[in-house]
C-alpha cells in the first residue's frame, strides 16, 4: 500500500479541506480523506473517553462491517476497561500518535480479552491519534488494518503519521473542542479495583484482598509477572503468589475462566454511566 507524500498537492487540498469543515458535521469524512493521504488504512472510528465512564463513538468508516460488530455490545458495554488505548487516556495528558503494539502490556496478544474481542474484530494493527479536550476527557482517532488488506502499518506509515501528528491532534481538539458528553455525571473517585471488590462479594460472595483485586486487573489487561511486579513494585515471584490466592479464592484455575467471571461484575460497574 503507497501513500502520499506529506506536503504534496494532494495533502494540502485535504487539509485545506479539513480545515473548511471545522464546526460542520462534514468535518469527520474530511479528516478521514486527509488522513489517506498519510498512510492507506481499512476502517477508522473516533472515540470519546470521559474519565473511566463508558466512550461514545463519533464518527465509524470501514471496509469490512465485520471489525465493528462487538464494538457497540461487548466494547462499549465493557471491554473497554481492559483496552490499552483507554489506558493511555487515563494516564492523562496524553497527545499525539500511539501505535497499539507499542502500548499494550506484554502479555496483551495472551489474553482472554484478546481472544474474545480482537479476534472478532479481525484487526491487525491498530493506530491512534490523541487528543485532549480538558475535564478528563480525550479524542481518539483509531486507524485499523483488519483482514481487508491482511498487512500491518510499516515503519514508513508510522513516521508519516508521526511527522503529522501536531496537526492532526490540533484539528480534533479544534472540532471538538467544545464536546459535552450525552450524560454528564460525575467521575468516580473510587478505584476500580475497590468497586471490582465490593461488586464481586455483593453478586458472588467472593472476597479479594485490595492487593489481589488489583492483581487480576493486571492479568485481565495483559501484564505478566515480570510487569505487574514493575507495577506494584514487588518480585514477580510474590506476583506469583498474590495469583494463587487469586485464583484460590475465586475458586478458578485459568485466565479464561476469571475473564469469564469478571466480565459480567464489569458490566453492572458501567451500567450507570
Amino acid at each position: 500500500m503507497q501513500h502520499s507524500s506529506v506536503g504534496g498537492p494532494h495533502h494540502d487540498q485535504a487539509l485545506a479541506a479539513a480545515i473548511r469543515a471545522l464546526g460542520s458535521p462534514d468535518f469527520p469524512a474530511a479528516f478521514a480523506r486527509l488522513a489517506r493521504q498519510l498512510l492507506a488504512f481499512d476502517n477508522l472510528i473516533l472515540i470519546v473517553y470521559h474519565g473511566e465512564q463508558r466512550p461514545a463513538v463519533l464518527y465509524r468508516e470501514f471496509t469490512d462491517p465485520v471489525v465493528y460488530l462487538p464494538m457497540d455490545s461487548e466494547y462499549l458495554g465493557s471491554a473497554y476497561l481492559l483496552d490499552p488505548f483507554y489506558h493511555e487516556h487515563l494516564r492523562g495528558g496524553v497527545e499525539g500518535v500511539r501505535r497499539l503494539v507499542d502500548v499494550a502490556p506484554d502479555h496483551f496478544s495472551r489474553t482472554q480479552y484478546f481472544k474474545a474481542y480482537y479476534e472478532q474484530t479481525t484487526l491487525l494493527d491498530e493506530i491512534a491519534v490523541f487528543a485532549g479536550l480538558g475535564e478528563g476527557m480525550t479524542i481518539t482517532a483509531c486507524f485499523g488494518r483488519d483482514r481487508s488488506s491482511g498487512l500491518p502499518y510499516s515503519e514508513e506509515d508510522i513516521q508519516a503519521m508521526t511527522a503529522c501528528e501536531q496537526m492532526l491532534t490540533a484539528l480534533l481538539a479544534r472540532h471538538w473542542h467544545d464536546y459535552q458528553p450525552a450524560v454528564a455525571s460525575s467521575p468516580s473517585v473510587t478505584p476500580l479495583s475497590e468497586r471490582l471488590r465490593d461488586e464481586l462479594e455483593r453478586i458472588q460472595q467472593v472476597r479479594l484482598s485490595p492487593r489481589q483485586a488489583e492483581v487480576a486487573l493486571f492479568i485481565l489487561r495483559g501484564h505478566s509477572s515480570v510487569s505487574i511486579g514493575l507495577h506494584l513494585d514487588v518480585s514477580p515471584q510474590t506476583v506469583k503468589v498474590f495469583r494463587r490466592q487469586l485464583y484460590a479464592r475465586c475458586g478458578i484455575s485459568t485466565q479464561a475462566e476469571l475473564f469469564a467471571m469478571m466480565m459480567p461484575i464489569f458490566s453492572r460497574l458501567t451500567a450507570g454511566d
